[in-house]
């Protein structure tokens, strides 16, 4: 009987993983999108968007998210957190050199995982290129 192995890493296609490099995690940074960048609305989410210098397009596109405690409690929170960064990793290699913070709203909840791509894609067509 063959032994039962450990789990094993799978190593995904070159835009397939979603490391800590593609997130936005400071503060300044958020601060810098917010006043910086662009506006767009959708009834999933607001979504701030900012082109970044071309030195630093070897990272990619970078995600940031602040789901307020308005929007559920914190299993709610996560679970909005984990479908948009998912979203977000699927389509990542469309956003060009870009820093996108999204804002969920409450009807993220009740969406399916299609509805918020469709609402990804449209942040990643009203980006200016």
């Amino acid at each position: 009987m063959p032994s039962a192995t450990p789990l094993q890493h799978v190593d995904r296609a070159a835009g397939g993983r979603y490391p800590k490099s593609a997130r936005v995690l400071r503060t300044a940074e958020f601060r810098n999108i917010y006043d910086n960048g662009v506006r767009f609305s959708t009834p999933l989410f607001a979504a701030f968007c900012l082109s970044r210098p071309a030195s630093d397009a070897g990272s990619g596109p970078r995600l940031g998210l602040t789901v307020p405690r308005a929007v559920g409690k914190s299993v709610q929170r996560n679970r909005i957190k984990r479908r948009l960064r998912e979203a977000f990793r699927l389509h990542r290699a469309r956003f060009g050199c870009w820093d996108i913070v999204l804002n969920p709203r409450r009807a993220v909840l009740d969406a399916t995982f299609a509805e918020i791509e469709r609402a990804l894609e449209k942040v990643i067509q009203r980006c200016p290129a």
